[in-house]
């Protein structure tokens, strides 16, 4: 039987989360599987590996042939480079406490670079955040002055308007006044032109009453 250490998908639609097994190379890319040995999640920056580390190298030294990912995820989780110093051992190019040490020194070098890649991530995130914060600040300080400008335009207009208004009822007022003097100012002209006249029919008729005495 043909081993394969290959990817088979779970998660939802374009939120991709695969599991690593180990499966017969006839087998369907998702279906039995004959052990599951870890997972692998690429919606993560660096993408997150869980794997049982015992199992995957017993699988590669007793031949499971990788896919492309998966080899290149055992050799980022250092199973390949684990097997080269087993091998090394077992050789006796290498003591085992030697190859332990290398082996320990590689994890340090990668948890070193995993750490500098994610505050890397978290600098850019913080960046990007802080650039986003200050478009927004823009965008509503320009709304802001827009909104601004529209309330002092209205605000001119309605002064106008208030002016107008205004004027409109002192122009009234003065026409309302002058009417009101002109009026009295016929009514005294009649009054006067009434008692002119009355005198004067009094003064034409006090000879005639003489006369008749």
């Amino acid at each position: 039987m043909a081993t394969r250490i290959r990817l088979q998908r779970h998660g939802k639609k374009n939120q991709p989360f695969y599991h690593i097994v180990i499966a017969d190379g006839r087998a369907p890319r998702d279906g039995r599987f004959i052990e599951k040995i870890g997972t692998y999640n690429t919606l993560t920056h660096p993408a997150t590996i869980n794997i049982d580390f015992d199992r995957a190298l017993y699988w590669v030294e007793t031949g499971a042939s990788p896919s492309d990912t998966v080899r290149s995820i055992l050799k980022r989780e250092g199973v390949y480079l684990m097997k080269h110093l087993r091998g090394g051992i077992a050789k006796g190019a290498i003591s085992e406490n030697e190859a332990n040490k290398k082996f320990e020194s590689w994890i340090q070098e990668k948890e070193s670079k995993v750490s500098n890649a994610k505050r890397e991530v978290a600098d850019q995130h913080r960046a990007e955040s802080k650039k986003r914060i200050e478009a927004e600040s823009k965008i509503r300080e320009t709304i802001a002055k827009k909104v601004a400008a529209k309330y002092a335009v209205e605000a001119a207009k309605e002064a106008e308007a208030a002016a107008e208004a205004v004027e409109q009822e002192e122009a009234v007022t003065v026409e309302v006044a002058v009417a009101e003097e002109i009026a009295v100012a016929e009514e005294a002209v009649a009054e006067e032109a009434v008692a002119e006249e009355t005198v004067a029919a009094e003064t034409v008729e006090t000879p005639e009453v003489a006369e008749e005495a």
